[in-house]
């Protein structure tokens, strides 16, 4: 864009700066990890953010470029505006909005940018005649700050799935976070404590498969930072605590045509799936090794993949039981019908999980991949000779068996690109050999006196 060529979106941030008076913009964006980061500029450098972008230094974001390329450039999206909740009552506003990041040596959209590997995923479906629709169904823990504002994993409650007062005693907490979400644009469904004591989930509407991945990137902050002003740490940690259940992010996909109607539904199945969803589910499944490397990116993400804690470690689908890979819900009208991916976690970079499911759906719907049968029976009960019988395979046990299985899956590996395919895979195995060399707490308190 050259300056002065606004467009009425922009235009309408402009005047949403003035009239609530916003002193500074947050432009935010993801490195490869799912941090966010962001840059701050005075409001007054929107018009310019607009026109030209804003330049910054991409050498020292994880997973984006060497120290002789580093100049990158922020194109903010102006749908992505919103005025940040938490702002104390004499200070002034602040907003933000989330960026696309360009090379600034091409013009052309950065391959290391995650928002644009979603949005390649969504250009694919495009071109199949689809648009992605995705509810993720994010957990959470809050623990309680020491005396110098340090997390602990000290937990305000002993509230259990569904609880009410005076056992869920962060009500308030998720309350104040509702508010703040709203604020911000979101649709909330509902809000509960989950099974754990200290844990918690809130879900927001479904939406486009782009507006859902900024919206994680936006629950995660706004979560921390409202938990911080009542002095709890909230943390996506996939498993924070040992023997107890640990946070999930389950995933609803559908795809819907160019004329609005669902293509996963057809009320001539025995399940309401039509081909396309059972060839999407079976692509997801062909995959899943290579996604949980994305949608379960760090070491204690396997923590939670264990068997006995109500987390999906066996490649299978259901209509009835939540002890498979993915389930698929009930729907009370043909717009609902869905599948739901069970497996991801809250510690994912959003973009690129949603961009990696979708691909491998759509494999399977381009290849006419056919699903499996369904298993109805609770597979934790299975031992390994039935999950034999039924072909019943298994997540990765780790990390690095995730990375392995990410570099030896040749289409997930493309729908990342390149570029954050080797980046990803070079800061994973890293992390996992680091733990590998470790010695934990658990290896002392059983070894030291021992031997």
């Amino acid at each position: 864009m050259t300056s002065g060529n606004i467009t009425e979106a922009e235009r309408a941030v402009l005047d949403e700066i003035e009239e609530n008076d916003v002193d500074f913009l947050r432009l935010q964006f993801t490195d490869i990890l799912g941090t966010v980061k962001n840059v701050s500029v005075p409001a007054r450098q929107a018009e310019k953010a607009f026109s030209d972008g804003i330049y910054f230094d991409g050498s020292s974001i994880e997973g984006f470029v060497r120290i002789q390329e580093s100049d990158m450039r922020l194109v903010p999206d102006p749908e992505t505006f919103a005025i940040l909740p938490w702002r104390q009552k004499d200070e002034s506003a602040a907003a933000r909005m989330i960026c696309d990041v360009y090379n600034t040596s091409t013009g052309e959209p950065f391959e290391g940018d995650p928002r644009r590997v979603l949005k390649n995923a969504l250009d694919r479906a495009d071109e199949m005649g689809y648009e992605v629709n995705a509810a993720p169904e994010p957990e959470f823990f809050l623990f309680e700050e020491d005396e110098e504002g340090r997390a602990t994993t000290k937990t305000g409650d002993q509230g259990g799935y569904f609880d009410l007062a005076p056992k869920d005693l962060a009500s308030d907490v998720r309350r104040d976070i509702i508010y703040g979400l709203e604020s911000m644009g979101f649709e909330i469904e509902a809000s509960h404590h989950e099974v754990a004591q200290g844990q918690h989930e809130i879900n927001f509407e479904y939406d486009d498969a782009l507006t859902t991945a900024d919206n994680v990137a936006t629950f995660r902050t706004v979560v921390r930072a409202i938990a911080a002003q009542h002095d709890q740490h909230a943390t996506f940690m996939p498993k924070p605590i040992p023997k107890i259940n640990g946070s999930g992010m389950h995933t609803h996909l559908s795809l819907f045509t160019e004329d609005g109607e669902n293509a996963f539904h057809d009320g001539d199945d025995e399940f309401d799936l039509s081909d396309t969803a059972h060839s999407f589910l079976a692509g997801i499944l062909e995959h899943a090794p290579a996604i949980t490397a994305i949608a379960n990116p760090t070491v204690n993400s396997y923590k939670r993949l264990v068997p006995g804690y109500e987390a999906p470690v066996y490649v299978a689908w259901s209509d009835r039981n939540r002890s498979a890979l993915i389930r698929k819900p009930a729907a009370r009208v043909p717009a609902a019908s869905r599948v739901e991916l069970r497996s991801p976690d809250p510690s994912c970079n959003p973009y690129l999980a949603l961009a990696v499911m979708i691909h491998a759906g759509l494999d399977g719907v381009q290849q006419d991949l056919e699903a499996p049968d369904p298993v109805r029976e609770n597979i934790y009960e299975f031992d390994e000779a039935k999950r034999d019988e039924y072909g019943i395979d298994t997540l990765p046990a780790n990390l690095g068996e995730a990375v392995e299985a990410l570099e030896a899956d040749e289409a997930i590996s493309s729908a990342l690109g390149e570029h954050i395919a080797s980046k990803f895979v070079e800061a994973k195995r890293q992390e996992f050999e680091d733990y590998l060399v470790d010695v934990s707490d658990w290896e002392l308190d059983r070894y030291l006196e021992t031997f």
